[in-house]
């Protein structure tokens, strides 16, 4: 990411800046004019046309005569905010006459809309040539603060929304990559004879509005509108900037340290208290008991009830005060009236973290209730998980802090959800698929525990090989994105964002208090910090699945060998879909494929050996593409067929596959596998043996597939 500039010119810009901002403060403005905005663009280097201010009509006459060519007048008024609707432009005006008649009609019109404006007088500015219309600027996003944003103009950004976002400050290259980021950008390039824009000179005005927002935080919204880009430079004709009312509130910030040390004793505890344990059979205290104990949890458990002498066979105590020696966490289990006063007990005794299963806080509208909480959590600094959700799994330390069914399958997975629904439905999908899970967290309002703390804790934890997480919104977004770009160098994320459509940010509010922000935000800047986004709930699933099975790819060059035509084009679209580059085969590899299929067959990209072939045909094609160094990952098609059973194929296929990663080879293989229910067991096989297989579908390997690519680039690893 970009970092602030601190040379003289730049120190002197600043300055230049900040004297133009106070100046609109003192005068109890938000909305700087359009002479101070042009101040402050000509103290960034923003490039604008040449202006100048016209107090009387002789004065506009004058500064048209000296630009020499058509020009634009515009009313100056603290007041009017919003010119064109006050008939306070006019454009494409020639000679003295035009100039003198514009004028008065301007400040004619600006009287008639709101008599009480002040009136500084009229802009008079250079008119720009016709180019391509874009948009530059930079909002105040609710999740990520300063975003910049960029977009085609007109058309293509009111009604088509063609427009794309990154995090401010952004460097060179990402601001670059912006102008390639929307939907129409062979505009840019030049269509239909048109010649290709400055793209250097576009990219420069993005990164010097980056810079200016990330300097001056104050600043709720600048918008460079239109952009005029041309061959020869992208000059912006009107630059609008709105300071912000009020300040935003600061959430507490911890180090990396403290994130690890509250993470350390919450995931691997040496000692849980269940506050509200109860020998009831039914109560979510006799659950998170039952789990607690029935799952082998080797640490101490001390139930809390000042009503019982004993629960399940653990002494119990009237207070958390009451238990002896250290506990690294206590488990609320009671209704949430009584959690801030319970806390403060947690507090007293020096439990550094909290699970706060009930609900009945923020979700239900009880605000106050959460922020009494909060408070007494921040008072005592202890860490708190939830409120409002089913607990926590933490398999490898057979932790099961929940009140849900237990689950004990230990592997490299770790998954969080902000909803108890998606919980459970994670837990099936592990159990069902026999996926093995270094954790499994409930998030619920995220009154403190967020996102990025178990990233930061996830990604240092060496049970973990990917993390997926559900949300319906970020606390701080800025948080999550620095935590996940240094998690993303060592394994990947996947994210499903919940609240795509305006109808599902609707109903993510409803459900646990979260303000869900513009989706294009979210898409935009979560594809930035290298985080690999999932269209739904089972391709996240799969996804986290399939990732830690997969090696790294070196390299782009995928290939396709299959049995069925159909399948081949299928697949191949699949991998156009998923960003994946088909390999163009050199003439020895294609004349080295030949040999081992029929003459009706088809080499090339896909190789389509057909469906008549017998288990060689299979083994050799497969074994040619691993061991070819130019290959780089490798696409099967199978087909049912006699002459090749389906569990014939799997287990050739994971064979061939085993003896090359023995011998160095370690390459991504991932099956479609089409025919009778027989097949789900040979794609069952091929998982458990390292080759992401599904039955009955093209979509879902090359989508596993692409997960992996689009990783692996963000972590910098192919070659």
């Amino acid at each position: 990411m970009a970092t602030p500039e601190d040379t003289p010119e730049a120190r002197r810009a600043r300055q230049a800046v900040a004297a133009v901002l106070r100046a609109v403060r003192a005068d109890g403005r938000s909305a700087l004019t359009a002479p101070e905005g042009k101040l402050v663009a000509d103290a960034y280097g923003i490039t604008t046309p040449g202006e100048g201010l016209a107090e009387d009509v002789d004065e506009a006459v004058a500064l048209a005569d000296r630009f020499g060519g058509p020009v634009v007048l515009k009313i100056v008024s603290p007041d009017i905010l919003h010119k064109s609707e006050a008939g306070g432009v006019e454009v494409g005006l020639t000679g003295a006459a035009d100039v003198r008649a514009a004028f008065h009609r301007i400040v004619a019109s600006v009287r008639r809309h709101d008599p009480g404006a002040r009136i500084e007088g009229v802009q008079v500015q250079q008119m720009l040539p016709p180019g391509q219309e874009v948009i530059v600027g930079a909002v105040t996003d609710p999740t990520f603060g300063k975003v910049v944003a960029f977009g085609l103009g007109g058309v293509l950004v009111e009604v088509l929304k063609d427009v794309t976002f990154r995090l401010a400050p952004v460097s060179a290259d990402e601001a670059d990559s912006m102008l390639d980021s929307v939907r129409a950008a062979q505009v840019l390039r030049g269509v239909r004879g048109a010649p290709a824009v400055d793209r250097r000179a576009l990219a420069e005005q993005i990164r010097r509005v980056s810079r200016l927002v990330t300097d001056f935080p104050e600043m709720a919204e600048v918008d460079l509108n239109p952009v005029i880009a041309t061959p020869e430079g992208a000059p912006a004709a009107d630059i609008r900037i709105i300071l912000a009312e009020g300040t935003a509130v600061v959430r507490p910030k911890f180090s990396r340290a403290e994130i690890l040390a509250s993470m350390n004793r919450l995931m691997r505890p040496r000692s849980v208290a269940v506050i509200g344990a109860s020998e009831e059979i039914g109560k979510i205290g006799n659950s998170v008991m039952r789990n607690l104990v029935d799952g082998g949890f080797a640490g101490d458990i001390h139930p809390v009830n000042p009503k019982a002498d004993d629960i399940l066979g653990r002494k119990a105590y009237r207070s958390v005060l009451d238990v002896p020696g250290d506990v690294d966490v206590a488990v609320f289990a009671i209704p949430a009236r009584f959690v801030a006063a319970a806390l403060r007990e947690v507090g007293r005794k020096g439990i550094p973290t909290a699970v706060l299963i009930p609900s009945g806080f923020a979700e239900t509208g009880e605000q106050a209730l959460q922020d009494e909480v909060v408070a007494v959590a921040q008072e005592f600094g202890i860490r708190v998980l939830g409120p409002n959700i089913y607990g926590y799994y933490s398999p490898w330390q057979d932790l099961c802090a929940t009140f849900c069914t237990p689950y004990d399958v230990k592997g490299p997975v770790a998954l969080s959800s902000q909803s108890g629904g998606i919980g459970m439905a994670i837990l099936g999908f592990a159990r069902t698929t026999g996926t093995g899970v270094s954790a499994i967290v409930g998030l619920g309002n995220k009154s403190d525990v967020d996102e990025d703390d178990l990233l930061v804790y996830f990604g240092e934890d060496e049970h973990t090989a990917c993390i997926a997480m559900h949300l319906e919104d970020l606390k701080d977004g800025r948080a999550f994105v620095e935590a996940a770009r240094e998690t993303v160098k060592k394994k990947p994320i996947v994210v499903l964002k919940a609240g795509r459509t305006e109808a599902g940010a609707r109903a993510a509010g409803s459900h646990t208090g979260a303000l869900a922000g513009d989706d294009k935000v979210y898409d935009d800047i979560l594809r930035q910090a290298g985080v690999i986004r999932a269209p739904g709930l089972k391709d996240m699933l799969e996804y986290a699945r399939a990732l830690p099975v997969l090696p790294t790819p070196r390299g782009d060059n995928v290939v396709i060998i299959t049995g069925a035509g159909g399948s081949g084009v299928l697949l191949s679209d699949a991998c156009v879909d998923n960003g994946l580059t088909l390999m163009d085969i050199p003439p020895d590899l294609d004349a080295a494929f030949m040999r081992h299929i029929p003459p009706f067959g088809a080499a090339g990209n896909p190789i389509d050996i057909t469906g008549g072939e017998p288990p060689a045909t299979y083994e050799a094609t497969i074994r040619l593409a691993l061991h070819d160094p130019r290959v780089h990952a490798l696409v099967l098609g199978y087909w049912h067929t006699i002459v090749t059973p389906p569990m014939v194929f799997a287990e050739l296929t994971a064979r061939v596959v085993a003896e090359a990663r023995a011998a160095g080879i370690d390459k991504p293989v991932v099956a479609s596998l089409a025919g009778d229910t027989e097949v789900e067991r040979a794609a069952a096989h091929l998982f458990a043996h390292g080759v992401v297989a599904y039955p009955y579908s093209t979509e879902e390997p090359v989508a596993a597939l692409g997960a992996k690519y689009r990783w692996a680039r963000a972590a910098g690893l192919l070659d």
